[in-house]
């Protein structure tokens, strides 16, 4: 793991960036001592339940009032 000091990683942090997504981790360091470590993200999520979904939406009733005038009818029947 490569170790750089904050005034270092400020003027590098794009190609530290570039390392980090590479997949090394990076240390940085304030007066010899680490103080933060840059790892990879994990860019892996749950798969998305393409069933579950199309099922979640057509549960969903249709909205027969736009968006504007419900926000509109609200905003008039507290206004006074």
């Amino acid at each position: 793991m490569d170790s750089y000091s904050i005034a270092d990683a400020k003027a590098h942090l794009s190609e530290l960036i570039d390392k980090v997504m590479a997949g090394e981790s990076v240390e940085i360091t304030r007066r010899g001592k680490t103080v933060a470590r840059v790892i990879p993200a994990d860019r892996k999520g749950p798969p998305l339940d393409v069933e579950r979904l199309r099922r979640l939406t057509a549960a969903q009733s249709v909205q027969r009032e736009g968006a504007g005038a419900f926000i509109r009818r609200l905003r008039d029947a507290d206004r006074y």
